[in-house]
C-alpha cells in the first residue's frame, strides 16, 4: 500500500485576497476551482511539485479563523533566498526571523505563517 501527498488546506476568510497573496508572495498559479452555493475551493500549484494548496471559504462565515497557538505552518524552499526576502519584505508579511538559522516566517492574509528556506546546497 502506497499513499501519495495530495494537498493541504487552509480555510480563508477571503478568498480573493488570498489568492492575490499566494500567487504574489510564492509566485503559485490557480489550477482548479469548485464553485458551490456554501463554498469555494481554489487549488494553487507551484508548477514544480504534484503538491497543491487548497484554499476554503465557506461563504457567510463572518469571524476570523482561530489559529491556536499558530504551530502548524507551510514551508517553501525558493532558488533566490535574497529576492524572496525583498519581496516579502516590501509585501511587509514577513513576521518572523531567524538568521542564525537562514529562515523567515511569511503571514498570509489570515494569519497563517509560512517557512521561507534557501534551497539546500549541495
Amino acid at each position: 500500500m502506497k499513499f501519495k501527498f495530495v494537498h493541504n488546506n487552509l480555510n480563508v476568510a477571503n478568498i480573493k485576497q488570498s489568492v492575490e497573496f499566494y500567487q504574489e508572495a510564492l509566485q503559485l498559479v490557480e489550477v482548479r476551482r469548485m464553485e458551490k452555493s456554501d463554498f469555494t475551493l481554489v487549488f494553487l500549484g507551484d508548477g514544480i511539485t504534484a503538491h497543491k494548496l487548497e484554499l476554503t471559504w465557506l461563504k457567510g462565515r463572518t469571524e476570523p479563523y482561530s489559529l491556536g497557538d499558530n504551530e502548524v505552518h507551510l514551508a517553501f524552499n525558493v532558488d533566490d533566498f535574497d529576492a524572496a526576502y525583498e519581496l516579502h519584505k516590501k509585501m511587509g508579511c514577513i513576521c518572523y526571523q531567524n538568521k542564525d538559522m537562514g529562515i523567515y516566517f511569511i503571514s498570509d492574509p489570515d494569519g497563517y505563517w509560512i517557512e521561507i528556506l534557501p534551497e539546500p546546497r549541495g
